[in-house]
């Protein structure tokens, strides 16, 4: 069993920085994919960021170079700081973690939906 914990939510201008953290417990076999995503009022869910056990990132194109995942592997604990920060990145931000998946033509890759676990969210607000 995983249980994520998400913190770092809150109220900024536009312009300003948040940073989330999301610390992980349980199996660290089923934390080995670990990403964020996020919900805005009257839209779906979408991925934000997503890093894997190798290291390996991926952004939406909608946060590239505003926007930086990491994870530190001692405290599986996963971070996002976000930079640059816009009225359109309002949203309530999920932490989430699975394990990864085998593709004939890419080999062991995290999915790219329906991931098994989720923490219960944190709410980013930006003002213009």
């Amino acid at each position: 069993q995983v249980q994520l914990v998400e913190s770092g939510g809150g109220s900024v201008q536009a312009g300003g920085s948040l940073r989330l953290s999301c610390a992980a417990s349980g199996s660290r076999y089923s934390t080995s994919c670990m990403g964020w995503f996020r919900q805005a009022p009257g839209k779906e869910r979408e991925g934000v960021a997503t890093i894997d056990s190798a290291g390996r990132i991926s952004y939406a194109d909608s946060v590239k170079g505003r926007f930086t995942i990491s994870k530190d592997n001692a405290k599986n604990t996963l971070y996002l700081e976000m930079n640059s920060l816009k009225p359109e990145d309002t949203a309530i931000y999920y932490c989430a973690a699975d394990r990864p998946i085998w593709e004939e033509t890419t080999g062991w890759v995290c999915r790219r939906s329906s991931w098994s676990y989720w923490g219960q969210g944190t709410q980013v607000t930006v003002s213009s």
